[in-house]
């Protein structure tokens, strides 16, 4: 098997989610922030309803080009140009959410929460949502606050930075239950990434 072919430079977070068997054949699965197609590659190639977005109008471009190649029946429109607080799908269009490394570009506050809502609102009852994010946890006396919850980190980047408690409590706010508790990587002198993986509740 050509594992590279296969999977690409999947999330190995994302990953661990397909051995659980949580993404299946006949899942409407949306990515949203999708970049160049990089956790793409094997859902394309499965029986799955592939739908992505991204603000960057090249990266759509590319994830049409890939798409072409690996699942040519799934048509150009079902990758578009957009912003996560602003999705144009229906409420409850997905029954999987992905957002892997986007929300940390939040400006503050108010733009995460927005961002969180968009992708909670195309989420179905009983949806997935896989998310990765820069986080705080174990970096706190790293990262030097910039002011509205943006830090800049020792990577050389600035990032807004959720922590535990604020992930906990919202996982709360939106009603939902953590399929796996809160798992974060340190990456040694640079960033701390944090893997938060929901399941919607049928309030």
């Amino acid at each position: 098997m050509d594992l590279e072919r296969e999977f690409g430079d999947i999330d190995i977070y994302l990953f661990d989610q397909l051995l659980k068997g949580r993404i299946r054949p006949g899942d409407r699965v949306l990515d949203a922030g999708c970049g160049s197609g990089r956790n793409l590659i094997y859902l394309l190639q499965q029986s799955i309803d592939v739908w992505a977005v991204d603000s960057n109008p090249h990266a759509i471009a590319e994830v049409r080009e890939l798409a072409a190649r690996l699942s040519p029946a799934t048509p150009s429109d079902h990758f578009v140009v957009s912003s996560i607080d602003q999705l144009g799908f229906p409420d409850a269009s997905f029954n999987v959410v992905l957002c892997s490394a986007v929300l940390h570009f939040a400006a503050n506050d108010a733009a995460f929460q927005a961002m969180i809502a968009g992708l909670w609102r195309v989420l179905s009852p009983g949806g997935i949502l896989f998310a990765r994010l820069a986080t705080s946890i174990g970096m706190e006396h790293r990262a030097r606050p910039l002011g509205n919850r943006r830090f800049a980190l020792p990577d050389g980047s600035e990032r807004y930075l959720a922590d535990e408690q604020m992930l906990m409590t919202l996982t709360d706010t939106l009603g939902a239950r953590l399929l796996d508790p809160l798992k974060t990587t340190i990456v040694q002198d640079q960033r701390s990434m944090t893997t938060w993986v929901l399941r919607k509740g049928n309030r």
